[in-house]
């Protein structure tokens, strides 16, 4: 028996889940930078050969996407902080004026999830022994009060990861003029299989679609744009 337990492959993701948190943000950010950025230049491309153009808004868009990552980060997860400490202060409140209240319902959810009412008291008065206010916030809200997201630092990631993912677009501007649009479309593609590849591994998903749907995604995006871009270049507008 216990040969068979070892030689069970494990199929959860080890260490900490907020880094594991962290590294699916950081790729995904890396993502939007590489899309992002790749999209506005292909379409300056589509409309315009000189570099001057194309570099001052491949600069603009990697400049305003990584600052609208950034605030768009703070505000939200600053929402969610605020949210989630309400949540902790209401339900410290109530283990403080209804704590027997508080136990039944600790035992009722475990009752819930399976285990028998005595068992469930058992488990609920150990818990609360040992820590009632964190037995209550994990199994009421999931909610780990020591380990709230921090949004400096989530605005922080969001913008260094979209600065890092739209260097690769607005590098291949450099890339001589006649494989300039070859050049910027293998360039991300590459990038995107590898961004693709590691936000599956992160999650847990099947790499084979989740690096397709990446590819796809980028390229339909980079299409349009150019599409866009050669019209507006055509009309002269």
């Amino acid at each position: 028996m216990q040969d068979n337990l070892s030689a069970h492959p494990e199929g959860h993701r080890g260490g900490d889940s907020t880094q594991l948190n962290w590294l699916r943000a950081a790729v995904l950010g890396a993502n939007d930078g590489i899309v992002s950025v790749a999209a506005v230049i292909v379409g300056v491309v589509g409309a315009a050969a000189s570099v001057d153009f194309i570099l001052t808004a491949g600069i603009a868009a990697l400049v305003g996407g990584a600052l609208s990552m950034a605030v768009g980060e703070y505000v939200s997860v600053s929402t969610q902080r605020d949210t989630e400490k309400a949540l902790l202060q209401k339900e410290r409140f109530e283990l403080d004026n209804y704590p027997e209240q508080e136990f039944e319902e600790l035992a009722d959810i475990y009752q819930k999830k399976g285990l028998s009412s005595e068992t469930a008291h058992v488990v609920a008065r150990e818990l609360t022994a040992k820590d009632a206010f964190a037995a209550h916030v994990d199994a009421e809200l999931g909610i780990d009060p020591r380990d709230l997201t921090n949004p400096w630092h989530a605005a922080y990631a969001s913008a260094a990861s979209f600065l890092v993912g739209g260097l690769i677009p607005l590098a291949m501007v450099f890339a001589p003029e006649n494989i300039r649009i070859v050049a910027i479309f293998a360039g991300v593609l590459i990038a995107l299989a590898i961004t693709g590849s590691v936000s599956a591994y992160v999650g847990g998903a099947n790499k084979t679609t989740a690096t397709v749907r990446n590819l796809a995604g980028g390229a339909l995006a980079m299409l349009i744009t150019f599409g866009v871009g050669k019209l507006f270049g055509i009309v002269g507008l």
